[in-house]
């Protein structure tokens, strides 16, 4: 079983959707949206399921639309759009080229790389283009460490989500002799 294209863009568009959704849902918790990540998740599974040109599209997407409703502000936007463009691209590229043997060994080395990749890219970013002249490791305490309740809850919820949408053949099994 293949996703065609058609599917792969409906996927994109839910995912970018669910990018305005769920930080409305989040922020009405004190700090929510930089606590718990809700952003992060629709784009993580969209360039998991769909590929890195569409994770990448979701990531730039879903910061740019969820703006109109002020979350994120302006100011943080543009950082916003490469860190999720990069955890799209990142998460995509690594499930279509890492091949351990194992479902869930493919699904953690691809989540967690393009968790660290989109978290220094973006901090690179803030640094040199977005906020010249601060302190290029800052984004360790805002990003990482004030974002660890939320990255516990993708390292959890996302194989659930995958192997369930794999289980409903709504997306195709990775292995499909077992895991």
């Amino acid at each position: 079983m293949k996703i065609t294209p058609v599917k792969k863009l409906v996927f994109t568009a839910v995912c970018a959707a669910l990018c305005l959704v769920l930080p409305m849902a989040f922020h009405s918790i004190p700090n929510g949206g930089s606590v718990f990540l809700p952003m992060h998740i629709p784009v993580l599974l969209c360039g998991l399921i769909c590929g890195w040109p569409y994770g990448l599209v979701c990531g730039l997407l879903g910061p740019f639309i969820s703006s109109f409703t002020g979350m994120p502000p302006a100011a943080v936007l543009p950082s916003m759009m490469v860190e999720c463009g990069t955890y799209g691209a990142v998460a995509g590229l690594l499930m279509r080229y890492v091949r351990t043997g194992s479902a869930t060994g493919d699904l953690y080395i691809s989540m967690f790389s393009a968790m660290v990749l989109g978290r220094v890219v973006a901090g690179l970013a803030k640094a040199w283009i977005f906020t010249p002249g601060t302190a290029p490791f800052a984004w360790v305490t805002t990003s990482l460490v004030t974002g660890i309740p939320g990255i516990i809850i993708q390292l959890v919820i996302m194989p659930a989500i995958l192997f369930a949408l794999s289980r409903a053949k709504l997306i195709p099994t990775r292995y499909p002799k077992g895991d």
